[in-house]
Order: structure tokens, then C-alpha cells, then sequence
């Protein structure tokens, strides 16, 4: 391990290894079953009926092709034998609770970053853990053989290079990026390989032959500004760099609201593709938010572009709700509100301005409708509680025209999302 300079903070990256198909592999083995571990096989739609998206794969299936966030029907081309199964949301909480707390023993201050990556702020431990290499083996072997999934953590002197290191050889290892690691590490990638550097921005640079992060690094600002754009230019130049200030935020679960990602490989260019993610989305923030007995006024969905520009869109409620079908129904409204065509890498949704539903605008006419929505919720919920969450799928059949067919058939399926 290279010598670290003694004022240098110490930040770990910690991520699971594909994380929808380890834990729900890690469950199998438990089972007796087989590891999809081993053989081409992801999280995703029904394989019957080739709907709905790759969430997770395998390595195996990687071998193959198959990629994240593409058709099933796809993915089922590139590797026919491909074993699909459907995402279980529960479980995939279940084992973020329990790897993230095994974490938080570990650190002073821990920023849950995502459903199943965390960053550890270990600056100041080194009388405790006076090997950073040694307590990262830990944390993983342990994670490892108590959980029965594997993680990756990058360690580094901040988050950027924390986060870039955990990218390196996959999956089950540790590995360092110190400042004095990046020039013999860092620098020799490819340019796209950098944090935010997408595919468009990756070509417009390969024109301009900057093909590494080391002739990104090396190369004039006012230069790359001229490629990019004035402020991506500074925040790429800066990471080529190593140049990270941004701290670990401890407390990030206990955000006042409810919130889903969904990260794709493969881009979103219709708008009836967001469909499916936005319903998955609102369906799981939902009924975490039912859980806790809370109501939201204000639903908010966000997009990302391949060119990393993110937007948003908002708009606050009449009154409360914590009916799936509303929220849904809204995150439709603003999408396409909001959304102008570009290619899209990611697609969110949230729910905040939090309430217990106490305080509902009082009307003389009832919402017969929205009873009915409420209480199929809550016995959706209910089932799921007790039979997992195989036992019933919320799905929506759209028309040509892009509208429900029939608004959440008996018979639902859970085609897509990921909580991240």
C-alpha cells in the first residue's frame, strides 16, 4: 500500500456486488437453492411474457452482453438460457439494513449514498485501525460471511477517489486510490471511466484527443470549458485531478421524504419507457411511506440525461395522499411536463412535505374512487406483508396512445424499478 500523507482525510466506498441478484442469491443459497451468482441470470421482468427490464445481472450474463436497465425480451436474445427473476423489494431493504449496520460500527460518521453503497468518514481512526487495508478485509470478510454477499470498498482521501477505487476489479476486493496513487492508477483509464463523464461528453473529448483522465488532468481548463460547457468543465477538471471537498453527510436515511432512483444502462428515448419505472417507483415509495403511517403533498420527479444534466419538476397536492394510483398519476403529469426528449440515464421520484393525514381538507363531496384506491393499497400491502412480495404485482397495460388501459389489473406485475 502506498504511504499515506498524515493530513489526508480517509474516506472508504463500500458497494454491493450486484446488489438486487446477490441478495436475492444469497437468500437461494440459504434455501438450498442455486447461486445465480454463477450461471446468466438477472433481476428483472417476466421471461413468459419478455416485458419489462434488466435490474441486475450476473456475470455470466455480462459474458453475454446483457446490460442493465435493457428489454428482457433484449436480454433474452443475447442469452436465450438467461434465468430472470423478480425483484423483491423487501428483501433488497432487509439487506441494506443489515450491511449498512454492519458498517456504521465501523466509523464515526457514515452517509448512506445509495440502497447499497455507503461512504465511511474513517478520518481521526488511526489509533484504532492503524491499517486502513486491514479493517476494509474486515468489513467486507465480515459482510461476506455473515450476510452471504460480497462488497467491494475503494478507500482514498476523499469521496471521488473512494468511490473510483471501489470500481476497480470486482467483485469481493479492496482497493486504494491515495493522491499518490492517481497518476500511476487514475490517469491511465479512459476518460469515460471518470465519475460524471458520460457518453456524450466522452466523445466531444476523444474528438478533441483527450482520451484518458490523465490528458484530461494535463489539459488547459479554459480548453475543456470551451468542449463542455463552463461549469462541467471545472467539476471534470477537478476530478481528473483527485479534487474532492464534499463531506461525508451522516443521516442521509433519515431524510423527510421518500425517494427512488432508477440508474439504466440502456437510455430512456420514448416516453412510454418511463411508464413502467415511474409506476415501480411510485409503488415502492409509496408503500414504505403507508408503512410509517405518513402522507406526502408534494411529489417531485427528476431525470438525468446521458450528458449528466439533471432536472426536476414538482408540484404540491391539494391534500395528502399516500394512494399509489394518485401518486402515480401525478409522476406521469410532471414527466411529461418536464421531460423534452433527451436521452435519459436515470429517472426519480419523491414524496415530501410529510404528514400523518390528520388534516385532510374537509369536502361534502366523498372521493368514492380514491377510498376504493386506498383500501386495494392497504390490502395489497397487507398480503405482501404476509406472503412476501411475489404474491400479488402492481402493473400497468398501456394503450397506443399511451394512457392506462385498465388501471391496476388484479393480476399485477412489477415490470420495473430500482431503489437506489
Amino acid at each position: 500500500m502506498e504511504k499515506r500523507a498524515a493530513e489526508e482525510r480517509l474516506i472508504f466506498h463500500i458497494d454491493v456486488n450486484s446488489a438486487f441478484l446477490s441478495w436475492e442469491a444469497a437468500r437461494r443459497v440459504k434455501q438450498g437453492q442455486e447461486d445465480l451468482r454463477l450461471i446468466p441470470s438477472c433481476v428483472g421482468g417476466n421471461p413468459q411474457k419478455r416485458t419489462g427490464i434488466v435490474l441486475a445481472k450476473s456475470i455470466p450474463a455480462k459474458k453475454f452482453g446483457v446490460v442493465t436497465g435493457e428489454p428482457m425480451s433484449q436480454a433474452l436474445r443475447k442469452c436465450p438460457h438467461l434465468v430472470s427473476v423478480k425483484p423483491d423489494f423487501r428483501l433488497y431493504e432487509s439487506c441494506s439494513k443489515a450491511f449498512k449496520s454492519i458498517c456504521n460500527e465501523y466509523a464515526p460518521a457514515m452517509e448512506s449514498f445509495s440502497i447499497d453503497e455507503v461512504f465511511l468518514d474513517m478520518t481521526g481512526t488511526g489509533r484504532i485501525y492503524p491499517d486502513p487495508v486491514a479493517v476494509a478485509h474486515e468489513i467486507k470478510d465480515r459482510i461476506r460471511d455473515t450476510l452471504g454477499f460480497t462488497v467491494n470498498v475503494g478507500i482514498g482521501p476523499n469521496k471521488l477517489l473512494a468511490k473510483m477505487a471501489s470500481d476497480f476489479e470486482k467483485p469481493d476486493k479492496v482497493h486504494t486510490l491515495f493522491s499518490t496513487e492517481i497518476r500511476r492508477k487514475m490517469w491511465i483509464l479512459p476518460v469515460r471511466d471518470l465519475l460524471t463523464v458520460g457518453k456524450m461528453t466522452a466523445e466531444k473529448l476523444n474528438q478533441n484527443q483527450i482520451f484518458t483522465i490523465g490528458d484530461l488532468a494535463c489539459s488547459d481548463l479554459t480548453r475543456i470549458q470551451k468542449i463542455v460547457g463552463h461549469k462541467m468543465g471545472i467539476q471534470i477538471h477537478r476530478y481528473a485531478n483527485g479534487i474532492d471537498d464534499s463531506p461525508v453527510r451522516p443521516g442521509r436515511d433519515e431524510a423527510k421524504g421518500y425517494s427512488v432512483e432508477t440508474t439504466l444502462e440502456y437510455n430512456i428515448e420514448k416516453v412510454e419507457d418511463a411508464w413502467p419505472i415511474l409506476l415501480t417507483q411510485a409503488d415502492i415509495a409509496a408503500a414504505r411511506m403507508r408503512s410509517e403511517g405518513a402522507k406526502c403533498r408534494c411529489v417531485s420527479v427528476v431525470w438525468r440525461t446521458t450528458e449528466f444534466v439533471n432536472r426536476s419538476h414538482q408540484c404540491r397536492l391539494k391534500e395528502s395522499t399516500d394512494v399509489t394510483t394518485e401518486i402515480y398519476e401525478t409522476a406521469r403529469k410532471l414527466f411529461r411536463e418536464s421531460w423534452n426528449g433527451q436521452p435519459l440515464r436515470l429517472i426519480g421520484l419523491s414524496l415530501t412535505e410529510l404528514d400523518d393525514g390528520s388534516y385532510e381538507q374537509l369536502s361534502f363531496i366523498r372521493d368514492e374512487n380514491k377510498e376504493k384506491m386506498r383500501k386495494m393499497d392497504q390490502a395489497v400491502d397487507a398480503l405482501r406483508g404476509k406472503f412476501g412480495n411475489d404474491i400479488i404485482k402492481r402493473g400497468s397495460t398501456l394503450d397506443a396512445s399511451g394512457r392506462i388501459g385498465r388501471k391496476y389489473r388484479a393480476q399485477m406485475e412489477n415490470d420495473s424499478g430500482k431503489s437506489e
